[in-house]
């Protein structure tokens, strides 16, 4: 007679296997949380779904919401502080393109008194800063931010960005256009040891600006936060030292 125990097949599960199982599910289920995904509602198309699907799995986006943050582009900033010491307190700094306010409030956050700003859209309100609703390609937009400062300002930070239309060249040329835009208002405005900085996109700056830039500031360089995303063209263009 055999007295070996037989290897059973089937039947219930041992104690280990259950808690082997029960920690997959737990694995997968975590996963599943981290990543949330978006249902394609009636209407909406893919690119929509994805970059709603990308915003809410962002973890700049999530960090921004933990720290009060209007946007993620307020780390840009942040970042872009750190590394070329822009803003210092007591700074009278103008922001192009503030909405909706992430700027705004990092440029407060490092100590500047007030910032005068401007977008297209509406911005709530943030304590210290001066918004006004206007296109800064409307030919009186300089002279209102003028007359808001009073003063000539220590910082110009521009986030300007073109509402594209599918069309690369002519993509181009708008972004081009805002660019020049910001750095003449920059090169107007700004006091003697001033800093700029504005979005440009991939390629960078035009010859000819970028000539005129290095002619008029100390210091001037392309740098791409670690918060702008990977696969976006943006960079900005950071210049220091105004000459006047």
């Amino acid at each position: 007679m055999n007295d070996r125990p037989k290897r059973m097949s089937g039947g219930k599960p041992t104690e280990a296997r259950r808690g082997r199982k029960s920690q997959k599910e737990s694995k997968d289920n975590a996963t599943r949380l981290m990543h949330q995904k978006v249902k394609t509602a009636r209407g909406r198309k893919i690119g929509s779904k994805l970059w709603l699907e990308r915003q809410l799995n962002d973890p700049y986006v999530k960090e921004a919401k933990i720290q009060g943050y209007r946007s993620r582009a307020a780390f840009k900033l942040k970042e872009l502080n750190e590394k070329y010491k822009l803003i210092r307190r007591d700074d009278l700094v103008v922001d192009l393109g503030a909405a909706p306010g992430g700027w705004v409030q990092i440029a407060l956050e490092l100590g500047a008194r007030e910032v005068v700003g401007i977008d297209i859209l509406p911005v709530e309100h943030v304590a210290g800063g001066n918004i006004i609703e206007m296109d800064f390609m409307d030919e009186s937009a300089p002279e209102k931010l003028k007359s808001m400062l009073g003063e000539a300002p220590d910082v110009v930070l521009s986030d300007l960005a073109a509402n594209t239309t599918g069309h690369k060249n002519t993509d181009h040329l708008k972004t081009v256009a805002l660019v020049e835009a910001a750095a003449e208002f920059a090169m107007d405005v700004l006091k003697p040891g001033g800093h700029f900085v504005t979005k440009v996109f991939q390629g960078g700056t035009e010859g000819k600006l970028l000539k005129e830039l290095k002619d008029r500031f100390e210091f001037v360089r392309h740098a791409k936060p670690k918060a702008s995303r990977k696969g976006s063209p943006e960079i900005y263009l950071v210049a220091k030292g105004f000459k006047g």
